[in-house]
């Protein structure tokens, strides 16, 4: 300290080295680790894509629990499939549409990302229900189109879209 001041200046001279851990690069100095933005963009794609598809799991299984809440089933079980996985992994997608559509109103951002997930659910149920093994069949919805989308399901996509955007965002500004 100099002069009194209650302040004092810590300056730390360390050589950084590079680790590489999973998914970034990280910088170390003396006690510190601070994570740095990492340009793959495969391994960016593959992170996004991983963190999507656990946050998708992890919703659906909320959903369907409440499903069961409806139903006065008080023992709340969700329910997912391992297909559903990569199908929720495909919001990874989503970022560069976001990186588009950034300056736009919420409204039309939510309602572009509902469109792409009823694109990828619809395409993705197709592919599965050919293959007898699709998880889901909504074709006793009124609102359902060919037993795999029900458009009364538009809110939950478009919420889920602009969850997807704001992950997706905390991904690039790290």
């Amino acid at each position: 300290m100099d002069g009194g001041s209650s302040q004092s200046k810590l300056t730390a001279y360390a050589i950084p080295t590079t680790l590489q851990i999973s998914t970034g690069i990280f910088y170390t100095g003396a006690a510190n680790t601070v994570p740095m933005k990492t340009d793959n963009p495969i391994k960016r794609f593959l992170t996004n894509f991983i963190t999507c598809g656990l946050i998708g799991w992890c919703m659906e299984i909320l959903f369907t629990a409440m499903h069961s809440l409806q139903k006065r089933d008080m023992q709340l079980k969700g329910q997912t499939s391992l297909w559903m996985f990569p199908i929720y992994g495909l919001a990874a997608f989503l970022e560069p549409v976001s990186r588009r559509i950034s300056g736009c109103r919420t409204l039309l951002r939510g309602s572009i990302y509902a469109g792409c997930i009823f694109v990828a659910e619809y395409i993705s149920g197709l592919l599965l229900w050919k293959k007898n093994c699709c998880p889901w069949d909504y074709s006793r919805s009124k609102w359902h189109v060919g037993h795999v989308i029900r458009l009364d399901f538009l809110p939950f996509w478009f919420a889920a879209g602009l969850l997807f955007e704001r992950i997706l965002r905390r991904d690039r500004s790290s």
